[in-house]
């Protein structure tokens, strides 16, 4: 049986296939260290959880409208309002099945064959692909480690050609962990409107910000981009409701409603039960996502002292989301018991096969130099497992 051009020219989920051998070998009896999952280890909140049991007794089972119900919309119209300070209409807004499937209604909305979209790297890993099964051709831009892994605008210029359709940013980003600073932002924002392109801020992380860094949206830095800015968001990372499948994005009305009629012929709504739990973490009491910011906080900085103690790693420290992205590439060349290290493929088999730690290689990124860890687990859990990479690391010659 012969499969589709387009599902060979993908890759499955780089993140998501570590997460599965990693339970693999936990489910066999190994002890494993993950540090490769991009959920947080939190509950979900218990008034969230309430809200889906009430939802499942009062029998909201069924099929909802296919771009989210109105009570969901209204809790993201007033959540853009608090954070970006922009109004939006519920035409201009979809609630998809998680924050990916928003991006592939978008690149399936916008996207023709060969049109380009600017991606910088490092990137969450999604993004190539979801572009590539849209017909689209990504355009990779590499940022640099001592830029904070931060387009520039010089960049973004040198990129756009006349078939470039979309930019995506990421802030906080997925697997850097680095924030714009709104004269970025500024900067970015005059060449998109110069070019009159599309960009997609992936904001789903912008909750979970660190002490000494605010978090901007390109909105703020000129809301004259408005008319060409899809902001991705959703309950997942925030709310601890990775399970859940929620996300949501807001546009202007055209693409949005193109991008609702594309789920009306994939997936129909999103779960009933799962968008009136949405509803209630948005409108409800925050405390949790403090508790949880906090105790990310004091994991990153645990992480970092550690990382400093490594010799020969280098890392831009995080701002935001959980995750750190240290460059491990002066071990490339050293052996194990004959066996070379040549990427970050080859050390990260070596760290899930002889230290039982679980990472994502940076090639999954675009930045092979790299690993990525997630701190989105307990501190007992990180102490041990740095302690098990630092061992492990000292037997490479």
């Amino acid at each position: 049986m012969e499969l589709s051009k387009r599902v060979q020219s993908i890759k499955p989920s780089a993140t998501l296939s570590i997460n599965a051998r990693a339970k693999e070998l936990k489910a066999s009896g190994v002890e494993i260290i993950n540090f490769g999952v991009g959920e947080p280890d939190f509950p979900t909140p218990h008034h969230v959880k309430e809200a889906a049991i009430k939802a499942i007794k009062d029998n909201f089972t069924r099929y909802t409208p296919v771009g989210g119900i109105p009570e969901l919309k209204n809790a993201i119209i007033e959540q853009f309002k608090r954070d970006y300070g922009e109004s939006y209409e519920p035409g201009e807004i979809i609630v998809s099945c998680g924050g990916k499937h928003c991006i592939y209604n978008l690149a399936q909305a916008i996207l023709n064959d060969d049109d380009e979209v600017i991606i910088p790297a490092p990137y969450w890993v999604s993004y190539p692909d979801i572009i590539r099964l849209a017909g689209g051709r990504s355009v990779i831009v590499h940022t640099k480690e001592e830029d904070g892994f931060k387009l520039r605008p010089e960049k973004l210029e040198e990129a756009i050609t006349p078939r470039t359709r979309l930019l995506i940013l990421n802030s906080p980003s997925n697997p850097t962990g680095s924030v714009y600073s709104r004269k970025e932002l500024e900067d970015l924002a005059d060449v998109i409107i110069k070019h009159r392109i599309y960009v997609l801020t992936d904001d789903i992380y912008n909750k979970i910000i660190f002490e000494g860094t605010s978090w901007v949206s390109i909105l703020h830095a000129n809301p004259e981009v408005k008319e060409f800015t899809f902001v991705l968001n959703g309950v997942s990372k925030t709310y601890s409701m990775t399970g859940w499948r929620i996300g949501y994005m807001a546009g202007p009305d055209p693409i949005i409603s193109a991008c609702t009629k594309i789920q009306s012929q994939s997936t129909s709504n999103p779960n009933s039960i799962a968008q009136m739990a949405a509803v209630a973490a948005l409108n409800g009491p925050q405390d949790d996502v403090e508790r949880m910011v906090n105790a990310f906080a004091k994991r990153r900085e645990y992480f970092l002292r550690r990382l400093e103690e490594l010799k020969h790693v280098t890392f831009y420290p995080p701002q935001g989301a959980f995750y750190i992205f240290p460059n491990f590439s002066a071990y490339y060349g050293k052996k194990y018991n004959g066996q070379v290290i040549l990427n970050s493929l080859d050390l990260t088999s070596y760290l899930m096969e002889e230290a039982k730690i679980a990472l994502v290689p940076g090639s999954a990124f675009g930045d092979d130099r790299c690993l990525r860890f997630s701190y989105a687990t307990s501190m007992k859990t990180i102490e041990k497992g740095i302690d098990k990479l630092e061992a492990a690391l000292s037997m490479l010659l």
